[in-house]
């Protein structure tokens, strides 16, 4: 199976509200939640999506003809390229009934494993959306970051305690949640947390701590200080809040501020090898993917994500190769037109 068929497999498969674009822009979702759209007038996303699409690289092939390496080491685990599925929840609210959480996770969470990258998987109000996720983990040896949100404390500490019996790679939460419209007056509670908060819930983990939602210096700091081991740059999407900037725009600020010291990943519009290799120059040390993944299971199940994963490695080393980076660390901003 292609991606191109997957995709074509996937339309008619995900409910009234994705409709599997051929290019996964947020422009027909826009502001349509439940379903893939984003908060407000829906230009988040639309942003994020639009910014890597106007950074250029920069051609240069004289220099040694060798193979391109396009392995990623993750908290001591090589992966086979530096992509993560992003954390995904709720799939019969946003995506319609084929799948749910359990369903959609059992599929994802080894396909990836299997290909050679990892998943984050999400999480929600129902307690079997994280605990389909913590068995499919249990099943494929860890291999994924269970994604916990921002509930009270207390619940949260069942959820920790439920992700560390997976033994994965790190855990993670996506500290954003607090903002989703469709968590407001649910139970249990989500909300923001304080930095002493976040350094007892790091505690809680037992693994290495990951904070997604991260938009500027002063909350990667944050993250430091409460003593995260990385951090996902992050606006769930524009799913949180409108008319933020793009991922793009304050990841470079970010890594120079926290890189070395932090784990620095993006998430937010990313599409292509070609838009990693765009993510990494500009500092990251891997990114996460979310809509894509959701339709290449629609789609395809198991081969619509090996596909997909195939086409990002493919499109990153052809990048990496026209660009003269024969490794991950020999990517770097003047790579970029510009820069």
């Amino acid at each position: 199976m292609t991606y191109q068929e997957a995709l074509a497999n996937a339309r008619g498969q995900m409910g009234p509200y994705c409709k599997a674009c051929p290019v996964c822009n947020g422009l027909a979702c826009k502001n349509q939640v439940p379903g893939p759209g984003a908060k407000g007038i829906g230009t988040g996303f639309i942003r994020s999506y639009q910014k890597w699409q106007e950074l250029c690289v920069n051609m240069d092939t004289i220099c040694e003809n060798k193979p391109v390496d396009t392995t990623y080491t993750f908290f001591g685990r090589q992966m086979a390229l530096p992509v993560f599925a992003a954390p995904v929840g709720a799939m019969q609210l946003h995506y319609g009934d084929k799948y749910d959480d359990p369903a959609y996770n059992a599929i994802l969470v080894p396909a990836c494993a299997q290909a050679g990258i990892a998943a984050f998987t999400g999480d929600g109000v129902n307690p079997a959306v994280i605990g389909g996720a913590v068995e499919a983990l249990k099943e494929n040896g860890g291999v994924g970051v269970p994604t916990v949100k921002p509930w009270n404390l207390e619940t949260v500490r069942e959820k920790m305690a439920l992700a560390r019996s997976a033994d994965p790679m790190a855990i993670a939460m996506d500290i954003d949640a607090a903002g989703l419209p469709f968590l407001k007056n649910q139970q249990p509670p989500a909300g923001s947390k304080t930095v002493e908060e976040l350094r007892e819930i790091a505690d809680m983990a037992g693994k290495p701590f990951i904070l997604k939602g991260i938009m500027t210096v002063a909350g990667a700091k944050k993250a430091l200080e409460a003593g995260a081991s990385g951090i996902v740059v992050s606006n769930h999407g524009g799913r949180v809040l409108d008319q933020c900037p793009a991922t793009a725009e304050v990841l470079p600020a970010i890594a120079a501020a926290v890189g070395g010291k932090l784990t620095v990943l993006v998430d937010g519009g990313i599409r292509t090898g070609m838009d990693v290799f765009k993510a990494l120059a500009l500092g990251a040390d891997a990114v996460l993917i979310g809509r894509p993944f959701v339709t290449m299971v629609y789609g395809g199940g198991a081969e619509g994500v090996a596909a997909y994963v195939e086409k990002l490695r493919a499109e990153l080393a052809d990048t990496m190769a026209m660009c003269g980076a024969h490794s991950l660390a020999d990517i770097r901003r003047s790579m970029l037109f510009g820069f």
